[in-house]
């Protein structure tokens, strides 16, 4: 499907209008209906779902520790570590919920879908941070970001959701079928959207911190979490989760922060690209084993 959307691209089909706008149609409508439904219909532990988002929480500070290590060690000019520090520990959502929707089904998803409610916000105040200290940019505000956060549909879809389960209400059956035919059409147009996004001429930028940022994601922070969701607690589907969370690509949202504060976006598009493309291997002798 990746790979689809990247055709779709190339062939400039059906025009090169209707990505940008089909993106923020998926953002905002599908991704979000999907969650909404799945979550407000599901049955959730929450004694499983608590350790899998320490264990998440937990390994994305054990994967910055190591980059900042690596920095001291490397000297990376202080842009292209920010964009290192998103490819490190970012994670692409629309990847993650598909992933895990094919291979785990419902159940699967719902715990996905948790992790993220709570990840997302984290990962961003990591990720500004990280900028306020390495760029000394000014454009970041506490308010900005709250806004950020209370205004990302994807957040919002999975704490409503959340709410509506915890509280027993059951949604009119009308509202519950609507939402599930909406939620059907997400995860395969999310993945389009993932291969439209790829830039493959900025490949061939090619350095040490694209190589860094690239093994720490894949192949470091999917150990790092396995460890710890064994020392945690984990097993069965939810360990599974969190690693296959762990192996996730970058996220495409990390190309706008670094455009937006000063970071390498060159070095950002080209780790989001090599990471979605790699992930399709390192995932294929991950999952095995799971």
């Amino acid at each position: 499907m990746i790979g689809a959307g990247y055709f779709f691209k190339y062939l400039k089909f059906p025009s090169l209008d209707f990505w940008p706008l089909a993106d923020k149609f998926i953002y905002y409508v599908l991704m979000p209906s999907l969650l909404l439904y799945k979550l407000s219909t599901a049955k959730i532990d929450l004694s499983h779902t608590i350790n899998l988002v320490f264990s998440a929480m937990l390994s994305i500070i054990l994967v910055l520790a190591v980059l900042v290590v690596l920095n001291f060690i490397f000297k990376f000019e202080n842009r292209a570590f920010t964009s290192i520090v998103q490819g490190g520990i970012r994670f692409n959502s629309y990847v993650l919920l598909a992933f895990v929707d094919t291979v785990y089904g419902d159940q699967g998803l719902v715990l996905a879908a948790i992790v993220m409610a709570f990840v997302i916000p984290f990962i961003n105040i990591i990720c500004i941070s990280v900028f306020a200290i390495y760029t000394r940019n000014d454009k970041f505000s506490p308010l900005s970001f709250f806004k950020t956060i209370i205004k990302n549909p994807l957040i919002g879809a999975c704490v409503i959701g959340g709410a509506i389960n915890a509280s027993g209400f059951h949604l009119p059956l009308v509202v519950i079928k609507s939402l599930a035919m909406l939620g059907s059409a997400g995860l395969p147009m999310g993945l389009l959207s993932v291969g439209v996004g790829l830039e493959l001429r900025y490949l061939k930028h090619a350095k040490k911190e694209l190589f860094v940022a690239t093994a720490m994601k894949l192949l470091f922070f999917p150990i790092i979490i396995y460890g710890v969701g064994i020392l945690l607690g984990l097993s069965g589907m939810s360990l599974s989760v969190a690693v296959v969370f762990g192996a996730m690509p970058t996220a495409v949202s990390g190309y706008i922060l670094a455009r937006e504060l000063g970071g390498d976006v060159s070095l950002m598009a080209s780790i989001i690209t090599l990471q979605t493309i790699a992930c399709m291997g390192t995932l294929f002798l991950i999952v095995p084993f799971l």
